[in-house]
């Protein structure tokens, strides 16, 4: 056929590459024939010449055969025989016909006959296009517009269906075009067929303007027109320009079928205009057009979607009465409720119905469900569900065991997940990339590097090639251990096994070595990705930035975010708070709000990291005045405080007297927040710096009560507040209790123990600290130590005081 085309000159129109038929293929001798040929040659060269009168007899066979088909073809057209014409005609168009294709039938046929050429082709052309022989279809087009031969509308009819049906869009509105410029009058199935090849390739604008020429013409759009281009506006959520067309159609006199009204239904029901989608039900009934089980499901959908579930198993219930039942989508539609709304279980047995009623769930639900229960940790009914589910009929995939494989390994249970794995390869599965790499993952994050590359080796011994995710996942690993040469080393074996290392793998490493405070080596491991070629994306540049503020180079952090959108990566939100946040460590407040203005500039919004960042900032420069209004506009904007927002904020409010600092944190309560040790804490100083130590006594016992333990700084601020009272003795107490909790005391605590007893003049008892703290191999600082010394003297202890050495 290609030879045949190239030979007529296609040029215009052709059908992606259709013209490209392959070959019969050669029958090559084998090396043995090869091996004896050369002993063999006089026997080859008269076996060649046998072979060569045979080849020619049977190409002389064939062709009387052709010219005696064609024959037969003209007798029967000229008899007016035309339904066993096609008949034959369809026979010759066999794989093992004499004629290599429509087209070569064509040729021969019109040099044979050409008074009978008109009727053949269009005969020809027709029967090509209802076989859906589209490439031979367009072939055969070509020549009879070449030869001057106009098929007729029904055959370009038939071959613009053909097109549209095997989803030939493209090459359907090309097609169309042709007949345009041929002068070949056009009909309304022409024009619907053009628009549902436009509408098909979402080009609605070309859809509307073909509308537009068929009215122009004088062609009246038919319902399917219609449908057609409510169809297409639906999809693309126009429902105002499908309301306007429906009107359209109604005024012109075309009546609205059920695919009409479905159409409607089902666009509004997707764009959540509920009441509208009832309306078109409602004006259904009165034009007496019934509903089917489609009209039902989108409703049903649009119901569940709104979270309307009474009125969704009401309309359930109607539409069980019109004697529909419910079907695959049906049950899928209110599943997928059920398990988004968190009724897990729910929707576990709902499918178990579905299962019951013969309804074949879809193998998508079941996966879907099977990772519902598995994050949600419940590994027992997960397995007892898919267990249900392969009991009634559901064949074993892979996903649904590598989705339990995943599930066993987020809750812990290594054992569990290999004997999945071993469950899956005894029913004949292949365990795949997803459930390695679930297990590394696990490793990974326990720190089992070493198990983790056996599970990688032994996935390569099953045939299962690691893939870019698994050696990201292994790159993670080594790089939260500080393993940073091995990271290294994974880089270079996936450039070895042709895997290019992708923004993950790289983005893994730089986010270890930052962290760790390597920033200069994380820059190192940016400048390889972009010499081979890895676009960096927003998160690695929110890496490096981090990294360097965190480690208070804020003019690098800076050069990367200048870097960042001279590259037109676009800084998100995380990316202005990170500066925000390196600033106000910093200390250097106003240009931190500066950049937060920066924030609103760009269309984005504050959120409540940007506010905790700046209200944390004023507070340490003690601007409470201006933490408190950014802690109101907080609120004012509708985002609600958390923990963290109040940790500098008591802390800076103490300053400004205890009434505020108890409004603060009542409000907090107010908000459901439950104080951590951190806010205790500040409350215990706080109570502790205006002398009221019983209260912040209090704090402490109601922190143990909530399971919060308390740390060295509670203890210290506990301890400062009874030496403020003179209590002495319970300062003992208060120290064996921390002591117990495994809190031993450090330098600080010393200190603080030491200069409570100088203070009251207690300087044996300051000495007895003293000589603990230098058994457990701490020193005092200088001030603390001359005034132990010094009242020592004065008490006649100069030995005790000259044991103690202050340091210089």
């Amino acid at each position: 056929m290609m030879k045949m085309a190239n030979r007529v000159g296609l040029s215009k129109f052709s059908v992606g590459s259709t013209l490209n038929r392959p070959q019969k293929s050669l029958s090559l001798p084998s090396c043995n024939s090869l091996c004896s040929i050369a002993e063999k040659q006089e026997s080859t060269s008269t076996n060649s010449s046998t072979t060569d009168i045979q080849t020619q007899a049977q190409e002389q066979e064939q062709e009387q055969a052709r010219h005696e088909h064609v024959r037969k073809l003209q007798n029967l057209l000229q008899l007016g025989r035309t339904g066993t014409a096609r008949s034959f005609i369809r026979y010759l168009l066999r794989p093992k016909s004499p004629f290599s294709s429509p087209s070569h039938l064509y040729t021969l046929f019109s040099l044979s006959s050409p008074p009978m050429k008109r009727i053949f082709s269009d005969m020809l052309f027709s029967i090509c296009s209802e076989s859906k022989m589209v490439s031979e279809s367009a072939e055969l087009y070509m020549l009879m517009k070449k030869d001057g031969v106009q098929p007729s509308i029904a055959s370009v009819n038939l071959f613009l269906e053909s097109l549209v049906s095997t989803k030939r869009y493209g090459e359907t509105l090309q097609l169309f075009s042709e007949i345009v410029g041929s002068g070949l009058p056009q009909d309304q199935f022409m024009y619907g067929k053009a628009i549902q090849a436009a509408v098909k390739l979402g080009d609605l604008k070309r859809a509307i303007e073909l509308m537009t020429c068929m009215k122009r013409g004088g062609i009246h759009p038919g319902a399917f027109v219609y449908n057609v281009m409510i169809g297409g506006l639906c999809k693309e959520k126009k429902m105002k320009d499908a309301e306007k067309l429906f009107d359209e159609m109604v005024e012109r006199g075309v009546t609205p079928n059920l695919i009409t009204y479905n159409t409607l239904i089902d666009g509004y029901c997707k764009v959540g205009l509920l009441e509208d989608a009832f309306s078109i039900r409602e004006r259904m009934k009165v034009e007496n057009v019934e509903p089917n089980i489609i009209t039902f499901n989108s409703l049903l959908y649009g119901l569940c979607q709104a979270q309307r579930m009474e009125e969704a198993h009401r309309l359930l219930k109607e539409m069980e009465a019109y004697g529909f039942a419910p079907d695959r989508f049906t049950y899928t539609t209110f599943i997928d409720r059920l398990f988004k709304s968190g009724n897990v279980d729910a929707s576990v047995a709902l499918s178990e119905e579905a299962r019951r009623k013969g309804v074949h769930i879809h193998d998508y639900t079941c996966s879907i469900l099977l990772n519902a229960l598995c994050k949600k940790g419940d590994m027992v009914k997960a397995e007892e569900a898919l267990r249900k589910f392969l009991e009634n009929g559901v064949a074993p995939e892979t996903v649904f065991f590598s989705t339990i494989v995943n599930g066993y390994c987020q809750v812990g249970d290594m054992n569990k997940a290999y004997m999945t794995i071993e469950k899956m390869e005894a029913l004949g599965l292949k365990p795949n990339n997803a459930a390695y790499n679930s297990l590394v993952k696990k490793l990974c994050e326990t720190r089992n590097m070493e198990e983790a590359e056996e599970c990688v080796k032994k996935m390569v011994e099953k045939g299962v090639p690691p893939n870019v995710q698994t050696y990201n996942t292994l790159i993670n690993g080594y790089g939260r251990s500080c393993l940073f040469d091995r990271c290294f080393q994974i880089l270079e074996e996936m450039e070895k096994k042709e895997l290019k290392p992708n923004a993950i793998s790289y983005g893994s490493l730089i986010n270890c070595l930052c962290k760790d405070g390597k920033i200069l080596e994380a820059e190192v491991v940016f400048g390889d990705m972009l010499q081979r070629g890895v676009v960096p994306n927003t998160q690695i540049y929110n890496m490096l930035i981090d990294g360097c503020c965190v480690s208070g180079n804020l003019k690098d952090g800076f050069r990367f975010f200048d870097e960042m959108v001279a590259k037109q990566i676009v800084p998100t939100l995380v990316t202005y708070n990170i500066l925000i946040n390196g600033l106000c460590k910093k200390g250097q407040v106003m240009e931190a709000e500066n950049w937060a203005s920066e924030i609103t500039r760009k269309g984005l919004s504050f959120d409540v990291i940007t506010y905790n960042t700046l209200i944390t900032g004023y507070s340490s420069a003690g601007n409470i005045q201006k933490a408190l209004g950014l802690y109101e506009t907080m609120k004012q904007s509708g985002i609600k405080p958390t923990v963290n927002t109040y940790h500098r904020l008591i802390t800076g409010c103490g300053k400004e007297g205890l009434m505020l600092v108890e409004k603060i944190y009542q409000e907090m309560l107010e908000m459901n927040l439950v104080p951590d040790r951190v806010i205790y804490n500040a409350l215990i100083h706080c109570y502790v710096e205006h002398g009221d130590v019983q209260k912040a006594c209090s704090l402490h016992s109601a922190m143990e009560a909530q399971a919060v333990q308390p740390d060295r700084m509670t203890y210290n601020c506990l301890i400062l507040g009874l030496f403020k009272e003179g209590k002495m003795h319970e300062v003992k107490d208060l120290v064996n209790d921390m002591k117990t909790k495994g809190l031993f005391p450090k330098t600080e605590t010393y200190d603080i123990l030491i200069e409570g007893h100088c203070k009251l003049k207690d300087f044996s008892g300051a000495y007895a600290w003293y000589k603990e703290m230098s058994k457990n191999g701490f020193i005092p600082n200088v001030s603390i130590c001359k005034s132990l010394i010094t009242g020592l003297r004065e008490e006649g202890r100069s030995h005790d005081a000259d044991v103690i050495c202050p340091e210089n």
